[in-house]
C-alpha cells in the first residue's frame, strides 16, 4: 500500500507528535508499505527530498511564517500530486492545510484517515484567539472530509470538544512506543544500584539520558514474586 502523511512539522524537527509520526512510517515501511511524508522545508538547510529509514520526505519551500503555522504557496499544487499518487492518506492535526489535503482524498477517491493529538491552545491575545479560532476551523473541515479519526484514548475522546462531534468515526489507538532490549547485567547492576530485593515490576527514567533505561524495561516485564 502506498501512504502518504502529511504534517506540518516533521524530523529532525522534535515534538511529540513529530516522534509519533517518524515511528508509525518506520513501523509501516517495515510491513512492507511504501510511506511518503509530506512536510513544510522550515528550516532551509534541509534538502527538499531524502529517504530515511525507507521513508521518503518531501519538503515544501516556506514563504513566511505567522505564530507556529506556516505559509507554502506551492503546497497545494505538491499536495494535489501526491495524494493522485498514493492509496491513502494520513493527516496528523492540528494542522491548518488538513481540510484541503482531506478534500483531495475525497476528489481522488483516497481514504483520508486524521491522528488528532491536541487541541490548539495558544498564550492569551487577540492575535492567539484569532489564530485559535481559525485552527479550530480548519480541524473541523478537515473532520468534515476525514473518512476515519483516530486519537490517543477513549477518555480523551469522550472530554474533547472537538473529538466528540465524529464520535461514529472514531478509534482510540495508544501512540506507538519503541521499547529498547535491556543489556546484559543491566538488571543485576539496577538492582544493586537501588538496592531493590524484590523482584516487581520497576519503571523509571534515566536521568542522564533522559531515555528509559533498559534496565528499567527489563525489570518492568518481569513478573511479581509476591
Amino acid at each position: 500500500m502506498k501512504i502518504l502523511t502529511v504534517l506540518t512539522y516533521y524530523r529532525p524537527h522534535t515534538s511529540g507528535l513529530t516522534i509519533y509520526a517518524e515511528r508509525l512510517a518506520r513501523a509501516f515501511v517495515k510491513r512492507g508499505h511504501q510511506v511518503t511524508v509530506m512536510t513544510m522545508q522550515y528550516d532551509s538547510s534541509l534538502p527538499r527530498e531524502e529517504v530515511i529509514d525507507g521513508v521518503k520526505i518531501i519538503r515544501v519551500p516556506v514563504a513566511a511564517r505567522i505564530s507556529k503555522g506556516v505559509i507554502a504557496p506551492t503546497f497545494g499544487w505538491v499536495a494535489t500530486k501526491l495524494v493522485a499518487q498514493h492509496d491513502v492518506v494520513q493527516l496528523h492535526l492540528p494542522q491548518f492545510d488538513a481540510p484541503g489535503v482531506a478534500l483531495r482524498g475525497r476528489l481522488f477517491g483516497k481514504p483520508a484517515v486524521l491522528t488528532y493529538h491536541c487541541d490548539l491552545l495558544l498564550p492569551p491575545g487577540f492575535f492567539n484567539r484569532f489564530v485559535n479560532f481559525v485552527v479550530n476551523l480548519m480541524n473541523n473541515a478537515a473532520g468534515i472530509f476525514s473518512n476515519h479519526i483516530v486519537t490517543y484514548t477513549q477518555d480523551y475522546a469522550d472530554n474533547s470538544p472537538y473529538l466528540s462531534r465524529y464520535a461514529s468515526k472514531l478509534t482510540p489507538i495508544l501512540p506507538p512506543v519503541e521499547m529498547p532490549s535491556p543489556l546484559p547485567g543491566a538488571v543485576e547492576a539496577f538492582t544493586l544500584e537501588h538496592r531493590i530485593r524484590e523482584r516487581k515490576p520497576v519503571i523509571g527514567i534515566d536521568r542522564k539520558s533522559t531515555r528509559l533505561n533498559s534496565s528499567h524495561v527489563a525489570l518492568s516485564r518481569m513478573p511479581s514474586s509476591a
